[in-house]
């Protein structure tokens, strides 16, 4: 695992302030730093209208049960990830389609697709439930088709600490078949989690709404199926 970073936690008001706006389709943009998260942009009568919720549309339906593939991708922290061989009691994967960058523009259209918002409040919920997924026995990683150095200026400004591996060349996405979707010629993953033990799935997680309480989710299913 890449470094440790020590983050304040997020208060149970806070969380469950950002769960219910985002259960209600009232967030448009995420930010957090230092262990808080922050709605930055309304939607509805003071912004852009909330995009549909995603739907499942059965593109992940053959993923549980599966035996990870060997597949070496480039992690944050400098070493390449071969899931299929990671030593751990489990492994969480959560794949995103793309977190935003301060001062660039998104993708056209982006925020009216169904499923891309929240993937900065995703990262900032897994990161501040480390210990947590930690004491359950996973590791957990992100999983995004962006380069390495563009995953790196995120895990540094969001204080991440755990590796988030870079799927550009879609190698792990052809091998598995994860659900994928196409803005402007570039290839995105639609946001799914996956909870793997001994290199086989064991749950998925798709469509993943609301996004800031998904870690949430995750721990609650480890806690429910421990040993």
């Amino acid at each position: 695992m890449g470094p440790s970073h020590t983050s304040p936690p997020v208060s149970r008001r806070a969380a469950l302030a950002i769960a219910a706006a985002a259960a209600a389709g009232s967030v448009l943009a995420w930010g957090c730093a230092g262990g808080r998260s922050s709605v930055s942009s309304p939607v509805g009568p003071e912004g852009p209208p909330a995009p549909p919720a995603p739907t499942d549309d059965g593109a992940a339906a053959h993923l549980t049960g599966m035996a990870l593939p060997s597949v070496a991708l480039p992690s944050t922290s400098g070493r390449t990830v071969d899931l299929s061989t990671v030593e751990a009691a489990r492994v969480v994967v959560y794949a995103y389609p793309m977190t935003s960058r301060p001062g660039q523009s998104l993708p056209p259209g982006w925020d009216g697709l169904p499923g891309t918002r929240g993937c900065t409040a995703e990262a900032c919920a897994f990161r501040d439930h480390r210990r947590e997924l930690g004491e359950l026995g996973a590791s957990v990683f992100g999983l995004s088709t962006q380069s390495t150095d563009y995953q790196r200026e995120m895990v540094a400004r969001l204080h991440v600490p755990f590796e988030v591996l870079s799927d550009e060349q879609l190698r792990l996405a052809d091998a598995m078949r994860l659900p994928t979707f196409t803005v402007a010629g570039v290839t995105y993953l639609k946001r799914l989690s996956f909870v793997a033990a001994k290199g086989r799935i064991e749950k998925v997680f798709y469509p993943v709404f609301p996004v800031a309480s998904h870690a949430d989710e995750v721990i609650a299913w480890l806690r429910d199926h421990l040993g």
